[in-house]
């Protein structure tokens, strides 16, 4: 009776991150920056309104702030090289991007809805419509980076 050769071994090892400039120009890394800024803005101006509806931009201030903080980290993580530590950095990093996509659809839609409501202060109305816009960018950000980062 032959011995039967062993099934290759076949690992998916997760694709290696660019350093330096080339992480800002390859996709899905491209799209961290451009949601900190885009995410910044929108904290920014919510906070330059001078949060007029609380219970509205209360959330809106919550979702862009802690975004914006996370997403820093994930940014200082990929420029230091922290991630090479950890075997699952892809999955929490899909999920976090997911999860920040769906909370900041939300937060966009109450910070229109204050945009809405607040036709009546000229200026105010101005930096809420900044800042939905800002937010309904930076939702798509998040979640175009977390479907691109699943599919890498």
């Amino acid at each position: 009776m032959a011995a039967r050769d062993p099934p290759p071994v076949t690992s998916h090892a997760p694709p290696e991150v660019p350093s330096g400039v080339a992480l800002f120009l390859t996709i899905p890394y491209a799209f961290i920056l451009p949601e900190v800024i885009c995410g910044f803005w929108v904290w920014i101006l919510v906070a330059a309104t001078q949060v007029t509806y609380p219970l509205l931009q209360g959330w809106v201030m919550y979702v862009s702030l802690t975004s914006f903080l996370i997403s820093l980290v994930f940014l200082l993580s990929y420029l230091l090289g922290f991630y090479k530590r950890f075997d699952s950095w892809i999955v929490l990093d899909s999920l976090y991007h997911g999860t920040t996509g769906i909370l900041y659809m939300s937060a966009a839609v109450l910070q229109a809805h204050a945009t809405i409501i607040s036709e009546v202060m000229v200026e105010k109305y101005y930096l809420n419509t900044a800042a939905t816009l800002f937010a309904f960018i930076t939702t798509l950000l998040y979640i175009l980076h977390a479907f691109s980062i699943y599919y890498h």
